[in-house]
């Protein structure tokens, strides 16, 4: 585990705003998933890291061509991906968390799997909110099946979302006050359409409002790209350090003790009532 001088937990991130080129066939996906974790395996190679963390559906293009092919390129969660990626976590002794097209047997699934360093499977989070707008085409494809995935890396809670799940603020709130989720993994597939330019609006009020470490991740490339990490507080002097539109691998640290000094600061989560339900209005 690594802390800082404080022994708050603290972990040491890669992102990975990654391309993802056609995928028709699953040696189209295989070929590109080994390229992905070389690039993160000599990344690792320079300096370790506690957490590696993927796009949505990192393993397949987003495309009707590739959703067309799910019955041949989805795959089941200890498929050809995972275990090219269980390799990488064991090699490094990190914890991964990649999006892949999963095959279960209430249909397709649009899903981010962890990978422990031990290259044990800890578990799968699929989508919950399918998404079918702008450029999403989710629905003539995917099903939703409701469960949330929470675990532990270096001592922080860690919880992943995927894409249009952060729009529905009551997710993140569960996860956040109910099962004490300190970092959201937002893993997104974003193009650019009319949806595009709220996405950042969205993810930073879900990580100001909870006061937790938020990624926010997309895929690379000209019609997509952008990510943002996003600190327990975001101001003038404090920024959401953004991506452009290249693929890159870029590192970050998640500290508790940031943490626990926002929430001293700003009394947001301390000062609410413990029920709005009930709160009478004016008049009755």
């Amino acid at each position: 585990m690594t802390t800082n001088d404080d022994a708050a937990p603290r972990l040491t991130l890669l992102a990975f705003q990654a391309t993802v080129p056609p995928t028709p066939t699953a040696q189209d996906r295989d070929a590109h998933v080994a390229r992905l974790a070389a690039m993160v395996d000599r990344k690792l190679e320079k300096a370790p890291a506690d957490l590696v963390v993927l796009p949505e559906l990192s393993s397949i293009d987003y495309s009707c061509e590739a959703f067309d092919q799910l019955a041949s390129i989805a795959e089941p969660p200890d498929g050809p991906s995972f275990r090219t990626w269980r390799n990488i976590a064991r090699k490094h002794r990190t914890t991964v968390v990649f999006g892949m097209a999963e095959a279960g047997p209430d249909g397709f699934h649009i899903s981010q799997v962890a990978i422990g360093p031990d290259g044990v499977l800890i578990g799968v989070y699929r989508k919950i909110h399918i998404a079918q707008f702008g450029a999403s085409l989710e629905k003539e494809y995917f099903t939703r099946r409701p469960g949330l995935l929470v675990f532990e890396v270096c001592g922080i809670k860690v919880a992943p979302i995927i894409c249009y799940d952060i729009r529905i603020p009551e997710l993140t709130r569960t996860l956040c006050l109910r099962h004490g989720v300190q970092l959201v993994l937002h893993c997104g597939a974003y193009a650019r359409d009319l949806s595009f330019y709220s996405w950042h609006h969205f993810a930073v009020t879900r990580a100001l409002e909870n006061q937790v470490h938020l990624l926010s991740l997309n895929r690379a490339g000209e019609e997509f790209g952008a990510s943002i990490f996003c600190p327990p507080w975001i101001d003038e002097t404090c920024p959401a350090p953004a991506f452009g539109t290249d693929e890159e691998i870029r590192r970050f640290t998640v500290d508790l003790t940031e943490t626990a000094a926002v929430r001293k600061t700003y009394t947001f989560l301390a000062d609410r009532l413990s029920d709005y339900d009930d709160l009478p209005l004016a008049g009755d």
